[in-house]
């Protein structure tokens, strides 16, 4: 496969999702996502010059672009009777979770009622509450969620009636952010003076803090993720405030990331890392994780970290931890300094490779000095293509016909990475 036949079949694939219409016809696209990605892995693609910062890479690119087709192809799916079953189950949590002020309950009674009344011409049933008490609202509900099990809808056949009862679980959710609730009172007034909700119009995802934080992540707003950080007392909040600002891997959040990795955090790591050369003001501290050997998830997090940022500064206490007793880390080690790429590493990861115990650790050397691309570190990988593991015959394979390539090259000046 070559970089033009990959773009061709990725177009190709572009038509038929957009003009995918049901389900069976997204099932196909993913069957053919599936094929190229199994291309693109086997494919022998140039390699991006490591001494060119602005060198192309092709193999990133279209990973990138396939990863945009997958994303795509999730959003057209469904919705599914299951998305209304757990909207019904997540409101039921707001109302068992949730402290409420006399006026809130009766709110919350009301929003029920209404959701009630509005499925019942769907699901052809009564579902109003037997009184205003939340044993009888949390009953309501579980009887749609049951109703709904039943009625066993299918995505493309009963798509008409799926949309009217995820409106109804649209509703259902805006009435229980408007009834009023003790905790959260001024914390809701803080941020509408900031305009954290700024964005929201008819959102569908409850809690609406969740909703406005996706908007924000959107618009690349990190000042508004930090803020709902900082403000929401809120497990669920903080997880997804943590999870947007690693996907964004925005520098503008270096410093609260850095302050919470100091603290050994570790999705404030995984954070760091995302921001690749832009987070190396950490690698002082992330060092200092290395050999904490009684927490290996955070050495994991903190070895992937380290070679996402790429400061050769890790090089060497990275490197020491080829040797040590955990091989479900010591891959870890490996692949980060194949990331860093720093040539000091080819002589340990050599020795890794040759006399390793574990499969997994020499395979991970093997791909760590493919990475690092020199002719010495492909000709070490290389050695290994009648090796006893396959994972290992497959790294070594990819050496040797990199050293094929670069050998085939009549430029003198190509570089094999």
């Amino acid at each position: 496969m070559t970089v033009e036949s990959l773009e061709e079949s990725l177009d190709a694939a572009a038509e038929e999702l957009e003009a995918a219409e049901t389900e069976s016809d997204l099932d196909a696209v993913e069957e053919t996502l599936d094929g190229i990605a199994a291309d693109l892995e086997a494919a022998d693609l140039p390699e991006p010059d490591e001494d060119d910062e602005d060198a192309e890479d092709p193999r990133a690119d279209l990973e990138s672009r396939l990863e945009e087709l997958r994303s795509t192809l999730e959003e057209q799916r469904g919705p599914y009777g299951e998305d209304v079953v757990a909207a019904i189950d997540e409101a039921k949590s707001t109302i068992e979770d949730t402290r409420w002020t006399e006026q809130g309950e009766s709110e919350v009674a009301d929003a029920v009622e209404a959701f009630a009344e509005q499925v019942a011409e769907t699901l052809d049933g009564d579902f109003a509450p037997d009184g205003d008490d939340q044993e009888s609202l949390l009953a309501a509900l579980d009887s749609v969620a049951d109703a709904v099990t039943d009625a066993a809808f299918d995505a493309d056949d009963d798509a008409e009636e799926i949309a009217a009862l995820l409106e109804a679980t649209d509703a259902l959710a805006t009435g229980l952010e408007e009834a009023q609730e003790w905790d959260d009172l001024m914390v809701h007034e803080q941020l509408h003076a900031q305009g954290f909700y700024d964005p929201l119009g008819h959102y569908k995802d409850f809690p609406p803090e969740w909703s406005a934080l996706k908007e924000w992540e959107k618009r690349g707003n990190v000042e508004m993720i930090l803020l709902a950080l900082e403000t929401f007392d809120s497990g669920f909040m903080e997880e997804h405030c943590m999870e947007a600002l690693t996907r964004m891997g925005d520098p503008a959040a270096f410093d609260e990331m850095h302050g919470r990795a100091q603290k050994r955090g570790k999705p404030a790591i995984k954070a760091l890392g995302k921001m690749g050369s832009d987070a190396e003001g950490a690698v002082e501290s992330l060092v200092e994780y290395v050999d904490a050997d009684s927490d290996p998830q955070l050495q994991k997090v903190t070895f992937k970290a380290l070679g996402e940022i790429g400061s050769e500064e890790a090089t060497q206490p990275l490197a020491d931890k080829l040797v040590m007793e955990n091989d479900n880390v010591r891959p870890y080690a490996a692949r980060a300094l194949g990331l860093i790429g720093d040539t000091r590493a080819v002589k340990p990861l050599t020795e890794t490779l040759d006399d390793d115990e574990s499969d997994d650790v020499r395979a991970a050397a093997a791909w760590a000095l493919r990475q690092i691309g020199t002719e010495s570190a492909l000709e070490a990988a290389a050695e290994h293509t009648d090796d006893r593991a396959f994972i290992v015959q497959n790294e070594a394979d990819l050496a040797a016909a990199a050293l094929d390539a670069s050998d085939a090259d009549p430029d003198p000046e190509a570089t094999t990475a």
